[in-house]
C-alpha cells in the first residue's frame, strides 16, 4: 500500500514533531490491522490532517482520508489538548474502517 501523509499546521508549527509522531503512532498502532486488510501494490491512500489553534487557545482539526477510492472525512473543534484531538480523529477512522 502506498500511503501519502499531508500534515498542515496553522499557528502550531512548534508542535510539528509531536503531531507527526502522533500520526505515525495512530497509523502503526491503532490502524495497522485495518490497513493491512486493504494492503496491495495497487492500493493507494492519502491522509490529510489540518490542525489549528483557535482564538480561545483550543484546537480544531480536520482529517480527510482516501483509501482505495473510499473517502473518509472527520472534523472536530474546541479540544483542550492537541494529542486528544489527533487521537480522537483517528479513533473515528478506525471505527469506520472496522465497519467495512
Amino acid at each position: 500500500m502506498k500511503l501519502e501523509k499531508k500534515i498542515q499546521l496553522k499557528n502550531l508549527e512548534h508542535n510539528k514533531e509531536v503531531v507527526e509522531r502522533l500520526v505515525d503512532e495512530n497509523l502503526s498502532g491503532k490502524l495497522d490491522t485495518y490497513l493491512q486488510r486493504m494492503d496491495g501494490e495497487s492500493v493507494e491512500g492519502t491522509i490529510s490532517l489540518v490542525l489549528e489553534e483557535n482564538k480561545i487557545g483550543r484546537f480544531n482539526g480536520t482529517l480527510n482520508v482516501t483509501i482505495d477510492g473510499k473517502v473518509f472525512h472527520y472534523e472536530r473543534e474546541d479540544f483542550k489538548k492537541l494529542d486528544d484531538l489527533v487521537n480522537h480523529l483517528f479513533d473515528h477512522l478506525k471505527e469506520d474502517l472496522g465497519k467495512k
